[in-house]
């Protein structure tokens, strides 16, 4: 009932996933390094008070508390986050206690680009850009994409390739699913 829903659930039966990722481990990496900071200078600022300054203490440890507290909401986001590439749209869906699906169709696609910092390639993460005629939608830039290049060939496959042999290995997916009995929604 809390847990949000899986972005499978957004899916058309006549869709086909893909891809599904969610953002790159690296993305918390600020996070993390800003909270052990914190941390650190609770701890060191604790270690440096007196003895008697017993409200301070109490007080800097409950702000340390607040930083933990606030690390694990942004590994939440980071874990419930999806970017899910389908052969009709592509979207993404994110938020812990709030849900929201931004999407966007691959036909609305006129030109895609990836990038990739020297950190993006030791890592393994890129920026994916992605842009429609004319317009900035939700999904223009995403940012700590894992496998940038995998993602950019099956998006161009699905906006700019051979629509019969999408169709023809779409259906060869149905009937492979069906072979090994797993339901079709019509």
């Amino acid at each position: 009932m809390f847990a949000p829903r899986d972005p499978d659930e957004y899916l058309l039966g006549t869709e086909r996933r893909v891809i599904r990722v969610r953002r790159h481990w690296s993305s918390l990496i600020w996070d993390i390094l800003e909270a052990g900071a914190l941390l650190a200078g609770a701890m060191m600022i604790s270690y440096l008070l007196p003895d008697n300054a017993g409200i301070v203490q109490n007080i800097l440890w409950y702000a340390a508390l607040l930083v933990l507290l606030r690390l694990a909401y942004f590994v939440m986001e980071w874990w419930v986050e999806r970017i899910v590439v389908t052969d009709k749209r592509f979207m993404i869906s994110s938020g812990v206690f709030e849900t929201k699906v931004a999407m966007m169709p691959i036909t609305k696609v006129t030109d895609l680009t990836y990038e990739r910092t020297v950190l993006g390639r030791m890592f393994g993460y890129g920026t994916l850009v992605v842009e429609s005629a004319g317009q900035i939608q939700a999904l223009n830039r995403i940012e700590f994409l894992p496998n940038p290049e995998q993602v950019y060939d099956a998006i161009s496959e699905l906006t700019f390739g051979d629509k019969k042999a999408q169709a023809d290995r779409f259906s060869m997916i149905k009937a492979q699913r069906v072979a090994r009995g797993k339901k079709m929604v019509p």
